[in-house]
């Protein structure tokens, strides 16, 4: 019977694989002249559904002989120590890389930074959120508009734009209190896109679908990291500390910027979960209902989750915009919020861990497989659906702290 009941799984499987590969892969449009003909390639569709009918097929052996991986138990030192070398080695590693790769771990780093933001309002607060990308953006266009309308600087405008990002989480907070959910995750979706299309419509201020360029890079204590000073009478790095030029130092100040607002992003959150707050979302999380039974206020929690997370995704937002050099709605669109919940899903929900983790494989696995970029976005679902199946809990799942007492 249990194989019986396999074999027409995957059957349907199967066809059901058909049915989404047949329009994709298998028929494609050529010209012939002046007339647009159909040819397909039946080999792919064939050899996918017998790919899918295999699997499934053999789904259940698998299952019973997967053992998940599990990280060793480490001492308190131990563990500590560990952190210290990996920090070490991040701080280090970019002095001996290349600048594609300095390059890519840094956008790894804007993505820890929002990964671990959301992962307040969705793995700790447990409220779905769809459109954090909206802070983001917020963030991002805070520190150009200063700029532009006000010539701030970095570092001047990227308290502003963590607080204006908080603002506008606060100010989401109002209308979803009473929501949950699949409702929830509409009410933060359409929030995202209202902020994607004002950055496109309120072109006297954003500059519209162009965006805001010329932004300028973070100075170092006040120098600027460039060939010459953009006011007369400046300094310059190299020159102040009389070194030859080289693009590579900003690279590399880049880089360590990253990790370092990742770094305060990771312990402002760890010590944030440890204390009452912290414990709240996870009532909230785990039991709305119980959670009102203890005294607790589900608005305030609620509202604090959205407003931390807005805020950290705030900072990602300046330092973005600061990188690039030019924001424009295309950097904010759907896809990135989806990118970003999807770090937390794979990671586990409310581990920082595995959170940091997914960041970085998300990050630098589609850098390595450039030769793949049209099946992007195939490949992203295909493991979505390979980790909902064999690791629903995530790659490094959160543990809870509890103490054992001895029988």
């Amino acid at each position: 019977m249990a194989f019986s009941a396999n074999l027409r799984h995957a059957f349907v499987s199967a066809f059901l694989a058909a049915i989404v590969v047949l329009p994709i892969f298998t028929l494609h449009l050529e010209r012939a002249g002046a007339r647009t003909i159909i040819v397909p390639e039946w080999r792919t569709l064939l050899w996918g559904c017998l790919a899918v009918f295999v699997v499934q097929l053999l789904r259940p052996l698998f299952m019973q002989r997967l053992s998940l991986p599990s990280l060793p138990q480490l001492a308190p030192r131990q563990h500590n120590g560990l952190l210290l070398a990996a920090l070490m080695i991040a701080v280090i590693w970019p002095f001996f890389a290349g600048r594609n790769a300095v390059d890519i771990a840094t956008l790894a780093m804007i993505y820890v930074m929002l990964g671990l933001g959301l992962n307040v309002v969705v793995g700790f607060a447990g409220l779905l959120d769809l459109g954090f990308v909206g802070f983001y953006a917020v963030g991002a266009y805070t520190f150009a508009l200063l700029y532009h309308w006000a010539g701030w600087s970095f570092w001047q405008a990227l308290p502003l734009a963590g607080a204006m990002s908080a603002f506008f989480g606060f100010i989401l907070g109002f209308p979803v209190l009473r929501l949950r959910g699949d409702y929830l995750a509409i009410v933060t979706l359409g929030f995202g896109e209202i902020i994607r299309l004002l950055l496109v419509n309120l072109t006297d201020w954003t500059g519209g679908p162009d965006g805001i360029s010329g932004l300028p890079k973070p100075s170092v204590l006040g120098l600027e990291m460039a060939r010459n000073p953009s006011t007369e009478g400046g300094t310059t790095f190299h020159q102040f500390f009389g070194l030859d030029f080289n693009s590579m130092h900003m690279v590399i100040f880049l880089y360590l910027m990253a990790l370092l607002l990742a770094l305060v992003t990771l312990f402002i959150s760890n010590r944030l979960i440890r204390m009452p707050i912290g414990r709240a979302w996870e009532a909230l999380r785990e039991d709305e209902i119980a959670c009102r039974s203890l005294g607790l206020s589900p608005m305030k929690i609620k509202l604090s989750a959205f407003t931390l997370g807005a805020m950290f995704a705030g900072f990602g937002g300046a330092f973005f915009a600061a990188r690039q050099g030019i924001v424009n709605p295309e950097s904010f669109t759907f896809i990135e919020s989806a990118l970003i919940l999807a770090i937390v899903v794979l990671g586990g929900m409310g581990s920082q861990l595995g959170v940091i983790l997914a960041a970085i494989l998300l990050t630098v696995l589609p850098e390595l497989a450039r030769e793949f970029s049209e099946y992007r976005m195939l490949i992203f679902g295909l493991v979505m659906i390979v980790m909902m199946i064999w690791r629903p809990q995530g790659l490094l799942p959160m543990k809870r702290h509890h103490v054992e007492v001895p029988a």
